[in-house]
Order: C-alpha cells, then sequence, then structure tokens
C-alpha cells in the first residue's frame, strides 16, 4: 500500500507519511537519560504517543535501558484504587511481557496477591520486575493524565514511594507521564462526571524533573511532509498552499495532516493536478465544519469553567479578571489552545480561531433565518450598510437577550454579531478573526467574493470612547490595504435608550472611510 497523511492514532513508519520523531525529542531523551522522572504533556494528536512509541525501539535496539510503552487509558476516571490498578497493572505486566522476554514476571496469581492492598500493588510490582531486569527500566504511561479523584493519588504516591527509596530497593529509572495535562491539572475530586479540582500545588509527585512538551513543526518541516506526498504520487503542491497550510495550522501536526488528507483523498484524487490554495481553503472548511474528532474534543474544552476564564475576555479582546489563576492559563496553554506568542498570549493557530466562535455561537446560527437577496448589491457584492443595518435591528428585537445566555457573558455580543455574519456568508466566504487579551477589540476581516471588509467590535461600559476604535480600525486598516471600515460599538450602558444607541455614522480619518454602527 501507498504511505498516506495520517489523522488518527500515532504513526506506522511504511504506512504514514511521517518525518523523523527525533527531531522533537533531544530534550525529552536527554531527561531519559538523566534517568528522570517527568511528564510529556501536548495537546491531542500532535505526535505524542508516536515519540513515546519511538523511543521505546530506540532504547530496547541500543540495548543499554530496557523501555515500555503503557496505554493506561482503560482506567481513565475511574476514581476506585482498586479498580484502577488492576486495569494499570493488567496493561503493565501486557507491556513487560514483550520487552522482558524470558523474564520471571510475576504471574497472574502473584498479581492478584498485590492488588488486595492496591495502595502498594504498583509499588511492589515494579520493585519486583526490576530487581531482576537485566538493565534499567525505563516506563512511558500514556494517557497518565486520565486518571482521577484516590486513584490517581495512589498511582503517583506509590511512584514517587519508589523514586524515593530506589538506592536500596529497584525501581525504574526513568518514568515520563504522558498526555495533555501537567501533573498539577490531573483531577483530583469528581462529582456527577465532573471534575471539581485539581492536584495544583500538592501534587504528591512532586519528585518530577520537569513538564516537557513536543514542538509543532517548522514552516520548513510542513513542507518536507507534503514533499513525501509528492515524491511518492508525484502531485505537487504549489508554494503557496505549502505556505498556506504551515500558515493555517501552525506546524500542529493533525491539522497539517488533516488538511493535506483531506484534499489528497477526497477533494482532489487527479494525481496529475497540483495542489493549490483554493484546495487548501476548502479543506479547511470541510474540517471545521464536520467537526472531525480532534477539533470535536477540543469543543468540548470550551465549556470547562477554567477554559471560559481565559477565552471570554479574550474574544471580547479585554484584560484577564484580576482572579483568573495563574493555573487556568498554563492549562489552556497544555491543553494546545494558547500559545505565548509576540510577547503575548494567542490563540494557537488560525482554525482554532475560527473553531472557537463558530462552536460556542452555534446555536444562534441555526436559528437564525437570513435569505441572501436582500444583503447582495446587484453586482454579487455584499451590502455591508445593509447587512449590518439588518443586525441592529435583530440586536435590538432578540440579539441582546439571546447575547444573556451565553457562558461567554462577556463576549456575548462579540459572538451574537459572528453567528449573524457566518449564518450569511457560509458557502460564499470567509471570516479571519484576531482577537487577544487586552486590546479591547475584536477585528474581523469578512472576505466575499473577492472583497475584503474589515469590522472592528468594541464593548461601551462607561470610559471607552469612539476615538479609541477608530484608531484601532484605523490601524488595523493600514495593515490590510483597506479604505473603508466598519466599527460596530455595543453599548452596555444600560441608561442609554434604544433610540441613541442604534445609529450609522461615517467619518473621515486620513483618506479612510469608516462608519461607526452603534449597538
Amino acid at each position: 500500500m501507498r504511505p498516506c497523511f495520517n489523522i488518527a492514532g500515532p504513526n506506522v513508519v511504511g504506512e504514514h507519511y511521517t518525518l523523523p520523531p527525533e527531531r522533537r525529542l533531544g530534550r525529552i531523551m536527554e531527561l531519559v537519560e538523566d534517568h528522570r522522572y517527568f511528564t510529556l504533556h501536548a495537546g491531542r494528536q500532535v505526535g505524542k504517543t508516536t515519540a513515546a512509541r519511538w523511543m521505546v525501539r530506540h532504547y530496547n535496539g541500543s540495548g543499554a535501558l530496557r523501555a515500555a510503552w503503557v496505554d493506561i487509558q482503560g482506567a481513565k476516571e475511574q476514581p476506585d484504587p482498586g479498580t484502577a490498578l488492576r486495569t494499570v497493572l493488567g496493561a503493565l505486566d501486557r507491556s513487560l511481557q514483550s520487552v522482558l522476554a524470558g523474564l520471571a514476571l510475576p504471574t497472574a496469581e502473584d498479581i492478584e496477591a498485590l492488588l488486595r492492598d492496591p495502595a502498594s500493588a504498583l509499588l511492589r510490582y515494579l520493585q519486583r520486575v526490576c530487581g531482576k531486569a537485566p538493565s534499567p527500566l525505563v516506563l512511558f504511561f500514556d494517557e497518565a493524565d486520565g486518571l482521577v479523584g484516590p486513584a490517581m493519588v495512589s498511582f503517583l504516591s506509590q511512584l514517587r514511594q519508589g523514586y524515593i527509596d530506589r538506592s536500596d530497593v529497584p525501581f525504574p529509572a526513568s518514568v515520563v507521564l504522558i498526555g495533555q495535562r501537567q501533573v498539577r491539572d490531573y483531577g483530583l475530586r469528581q462529582e456527577d462526571g465532573r471534575t471539581l479540582s485539581w492536584l495544583g500545588t500538592t501534587s504528591p509527585f512532586n519528585i518530577t524533573a520537569e513538564a516537557a512538551t513536543l514542538a509543532p513543526f517548522t514552516a520548513a518541516e510542513v513542507g518536507e511532509l507534503l514533499g513525501l506526498h509528492t515524491a511518492a504520487t508525484g502531485q505537487p503542491f504549489t508554494p503557496e498552499a505549502v505556505s498556506r497550510i504551515a500558515e493555517l495550522g501552525c506546524g500542529h501536526p493533525w491539522l497539517t495532516n488533516a488538511l493535506a488528507d483531506q484534499i489528497v483523498r477526497t477533494d482532489l484524487r487527479d494525481r496529475s493536478a497540483p495542489i493549490t490554495v483554493s484546495h487548501v481553503e476548502a479543506a479547511k472548511e470541510t474540517i471545521i465544519r464536520e467537526r472531525r474528532s480532534h477539533i470535536d474534543s477540543l469543543v468540548a474544552r470550551l465549556h470547562e469553567d477554567r477554559v471560559r476564564r481565559v477565552l471570554d475576555p479574550m474574544l471580547a479582546g479585554s484584560p484577564l479578571d484580576f482572579n483568573t489563576l495563574h493555573d487556568d492559563v498554563e492549562y489552556l496553554l497544555g491543553l494546545g489552545l494558547l500559545v505565548r506568542r509576540d510577547g503575548s498570549l494567542q490563540i494557537a493557530n488560525p482554525i482554532y480561531r475560527e473553531v472557537i466562535p463558530r462552536a460556542l455561537n452555534w446555536p444562534i446560527q441555526e436559528t437564525l433565518n437570513l435569505p441572501r437577496p436582500w444583503y447582495l448589491r446587484p453586482d454579487g457584492g455584499l451590502d455591508m450598510a445593509a447587512l449590518l443595518a439588518a443586525f441592529q435591528t435583530f440586536w435590538r428585537k432578540d440579539g441582546h437577550l439571546a447575547a444573556q445566555g451565553f457562558a461567554y457573558r462577556e463576549s456575548g455580543p462579540h459572538l451574537m454579531l459572528m453567528a449573524f455574519l457566518q449564518r450569511v456568508i457560509n458557502g460564499g466566504g470567509q471570516i479571519d478573526r484576531e482577537y487577544g487579551l487586552g486590546r479591547g477589540a475584536l477585528d474581523l476581516l469578512v472576505t466575499w467574493k473577492g472583497e475584503r471588509h474589515a469590522i472592528e467590535l468594541k464593548l461601551r461600559r462607561d470610559e471607552e470612547t469612539e476615538s479609541d476604535g477608530i484608531d484601532q480600525l484605523s490601524g488595523y486598516m493600514v495593515t490590510a490595504g483597506l479604505t473603508e471600515g466598519w466599527l460596530v460599538i455595543f453599548d452596555l450602558r444600560s441608561t442609554r435608550p434604544w433610540s441613541e444607541r442604534l445609529y450609522q455614522r461615517p467619518v473621515e480619518l486620513e483618506g479612510r472611510r469608516i462608519v461607526i454602527v452603534g449597538c
């Protein structure tokens, strides 16, 4: 079979287009070889399992270490230590059977005897195994952050105890906990299926050397990965298409593979035809619209309180609330939702920037009935003045009340307008979003049949002025090379009557026309 772009599970050499995993593992391998205990955390489907399985093959091939990859997903969200540790020991034993073939491992009866005391079962099992192993043992526990409550605390505590005692009693040389979260973000307590608290600084695994992660692909590596398809099939990606895939995914392995896979497997099967930017844009829309597994798991996180506390002000362009915890921000960074770039917190990539508001305002989009002809000019272009006037009517009648129902209260008005615009342009254009903490505004760039329309959204409470928004929008227009823009101001002052809130007023600034739209 020919190799393909991988969008499900770890890479299999020969089956999937694969870049050398060791490129991203320098620091991680240093920690392993220095006999450290640590976490390898990163967002979903960035190559954690592929990397761990490669390291297992590498170390077992070298002979200096014995390594095992242990998938403990079966113990996920099982708070009972007896039940969870039984699953963990079963997975561990199966992994070691192949790694330590020929070694007399504990029998099934031995394991049952150990499990009579779950609080020491893992500790004593590993002490027995390591006492006989011919080489230092390295363990990669995958999906470790799925453990919760007392089971998770027991698991970590036993590893810690073994680490502390290993100068006297043999124990694994290195243990790597793999998941989306650092140990301090492991779920401590659950109620009715909801995680209510996290370990934080009370972690029983305080022996960890550091929290390691995997870097995204560079732009050059994105081109190299796509080039593997060209080498195998002869089908080229234009340089512009390569650049756009790198830009949209920001080097995220799954997003990179998913865009390419959608194009070559479904959208353009003719291997003699080059892949262009238009193919990339179509693939992006399909992935977002169909909410592929990776996107769906991302969307599920949006409803967590600690995610909302950070993203809500970010969508509104407001600063973080003073009470927002540093751990909340670090949690989103660990999930891969945010990155620190150019000295500020930003949504990790343009696809996530689109996914987040679309997912949050999807119920509103589905209920809007907006027949197209009324907002189109005779030449087929968007009549932006008519479109925003219609939104003003909607906002006064229903929108301002519906926005209050969003869990994301701070950004409710912004989400409402984005839902309105998304419903209008679906199938005929796109919306690019630029938002960040503390900017006080959200920039939108609506593209429709070759036209580009700059829109800036601001909230007005007391001290904010129109001039602030005009200056910000003007700067955005200069960057985008546009001479006309729209400043939408949501007036949240309760004393203002609707007759004074709703207006459209053009102003001129250095040759640029800005229409202020009051809501």
